[in-house]
């Protein structure tokens, strides 16, 4: 007996995200004395962006209380919780340098974070974004790349080059 399948599932279009980085929404040398202040200016750049309405900052807090955004390699990734999809009007990031570091995990764990990638994604763009930014920080020179860039169009350079 032959089986047919539709041309639907022969060929499954896969819908390329393409993390197109823009330098408006990167800021250099931010200071944050804790996570959840560092989690909200994330939220506030995505906000101020046109990317997501303003009840997505307090999800992207609760996402971390949750699940720690930290992702080691020096890097957090704040984004919101499933609820909050509704909340995201359109995929987007920003990328923000702390030189000083802030502290995802707590005093007998720390867990420093040079470099934020704060996300909102529509449907699961934001797996895309989140798999895309781990692969390139996978890599901890990388990370000290970003970390030691003196302007956002260097940032934006080094992120835009990446074939993932």
């Amino acid at each position: 007996m032959e089986c047919q399948v539709s041309s639907f599932h022969k060929v499954k279009a896969q819908k390329e995200v393409k993390m197109k980085i823009q330098t408006n929404l990167i800021k250099l040398g931010q200071v944050f004395e804790t996570q959840e202040e560092a989690i909200v200016f994330c939220g506030e750049q995505l906000l101020a962006g046109g990317y997501v309405t303003a009840d997505y900052i307090p999800a992207m807090i609760e996402r971390n209380r949750e699940l720690s955004v930290y992702m080691g390699n020096f890097i957090a990734i704040p984004h919101g919780t499933d609820a909050a999809k509704k909340e995201v009007l359109k995929t987007g990031i920003t990328i923000v340098q702390v030189p000083r570091g802030v502290n995802f995990g707590n005093d007998a764990d720390s867990k420093i974070a040079t470099m934020l990638f704060g996300i909102a994604g529509v449907g699961n763009e934001h797996l895309d974004l989140i798999q895309k930014i781990s692969i390139f920080c996978a890599d901890v020179d990388n990370v000290v790349k970003l970390a030691d860039a003196q302007t956002a169009e260097e940032i934006a350079d080094l992120l835009n080059s990446v074939e993932v």
